[in-house]
């Protein structure tokens, strides 16, 4: 029969140890080292309690070992993120002071206060939360998913600018907020490398339909942009990456000849004013050539006080309102800011071991770097003209909240990287 000796010099060191996470991985790590010790022990010859003992004293002083392991594997704070994050929250708020919205009434200062502090509890709340629970609930996400997208496709009781909306009291609920659900259950498909084909494009796909029925291109361009980039990080051989890239774009474009006929012409002539404005400048051209005109009369230090009309100043615009109103000076730096978002979580990619926890990373890597380009690039032309938000800027519960929770991942799966292999949840 073992003596206590090891469950005594795991307490003491247990004690030194202030994370529970932390202590619930250490426990493991040093049991595990501890019984292949012993092993080595009783195969010289040494009674199973002799040989724990002496695998216990070859570990050291269980107090200093505590404390090593206690600035080891303690959780982390990406305090570079949090910064950025605030900054951006802090910024937000100059497009509305610029458009006199917090002067005229304090509805949208109250608003705007109330958007910027849940979607900052909304980071650190899933930042608290151990990301790698969420590993083996790829399913519940998805299905959570599909079901708030069929909700807004048959029981919507809103309809604004064509898109089904569901409304309770000030709260909108809108299709971008099941892409945090998709971006989760994605990350788990990819990391179990057994997904086939067809499965892959029966999962795919079938969101994209539900999308089709609100009816929400823009958000069916960033689901799309966020899975096929973690696809090519995925655990899946180039062969059969390239074969469901493949099958997926003959799909798409096989759906596309046949849903032609039926695409409504205001969205048809919104692709020809991209492409030629000036011949459609009556109608979805206008909002184009204003944006270019508002654009090149911004200047290096803006026009403050100026009362410009601009289409959607503060929400799709949003970027427009801010260099016309503070000068491209001041629209650089902004770009700059919300780009360091997107680079520091590319420089925390590497220093995670865990596949899924990159696979997390990469994916919010993509979700958020295609709003900013796709933003920035409709303010200069080089982009469509389509409903999409500048991250943390834009005014807006949604848009902030769904970013925010891609924060949150990242800052997660960030807070446990030294923590990795701890399968004890």
């Amino acid at each position: 029969m073992t003596n206590n000796k090891k469950h005594i010099f795991l307490n003491e060191v247990m004690n030194q140890i202030r994370s529970k996470e932390a202590k619930n991985y250490v426990a493991n790590e040093l049991n595990y080292h501890v019984m292949e010790a012993k092993k080595v022990w009783m195969e010289k010859g040494l009674p199973e309690s002799e040989a724990e003992d002496k695998a216990v004293e070859q570990m050291g002083s269980p107090t200093k070992l505590g404390i090593q392991m206690n600035k080891l594997h303690r959780p982390k704070v990406d305090w570079w993120l949090i910064l950025l994050l605030v900054v951006s929250m802090g910024l937000s708020f100059l497009p509305m002071f610029s458009l006199g919205y917090m002067k005229d009434t304090y509805h949208f200062i109250i608003s705007k206060f109330l958007i910027a502090l849940i979607g900052f509890a909304a980071t650190v709340g899933v930042m608290l939360v151990d990301y790698r629970k969420w590993k083996k609930q790829g399913w519940l996400f998805y299905i959570i998913g599909m079901f708030l997208l069929f909700i807004l496709a048959f029981f919507s009781n809103t309809m604004i600018n064509g898109l089904k909306l569901i409304k309770f009291g000030p709260v909108t609920i809108e299709s971008l907020m099941a892409l945090p659900f998709f971006y989760l259950a994605w990350a788990s498909f990819f990391n179990n490398g057994k997904l086939r084909i067809w499965q892959f494009l029966l999962l795919f796909l079938s969101p994209i339909l539900l999308f089709l029925a609100l009816p929400s291109i823009s958000t069916i361009y960033l689901y799309s942009v966020m899975v096929f980039v973690m696809l090519w990080w995925s655990k899946f051989s180039k062969k059969v990456k390239w074969m469901i890239s493949a099958g997926t774009f003959g799909t798409i474009l096989l759906t596309a000849l046949v849903i032609w006929p039926f695409i409504k012409p205001y969205q048809i002539v919104r692709l020809l004013a991209f492409l030629n404005p000036e011949k459609y400048a009556d109608t979805e051209g206008f909002i184009i050539l204003r944006i270019q005109e508002i654009m090149s009369k911004a200047g290096w230090f803006g026009h403050s006080g100026a009362r410009e009309f601009i289409p959607e100043a503060h929400t799709n615009f949003v970027f427009v309102s801010f260099t016309y109103h503070y000068g491209w000076i001041f629209g650089v730096l902004l770009v700059m800011i919300l780009l360091l978002f997107a680079a520091r979580m590319m420089v925390i990619q590497p220093k995670i071991k865990d596949s899924y926890g990159q696979l997390l990373l990469i994916g919010g890597v993509a979700l958020y770097g295609i709003q900013l380009v796709s933003n920035i690039g409709m303010a200069l032309g080089l982009f469509p003209m389509t409903s999409m938000s500048l991250p943390f800027i834009s005014y807006g519960l949604m848009p902030t909240l769904l970013n925010a929770i891609l924060i949150g991942a990242v800052l997660s799966v960030y807070r446990r990287k030294d923590l990795y292999g701890n399968v004890n949840q």
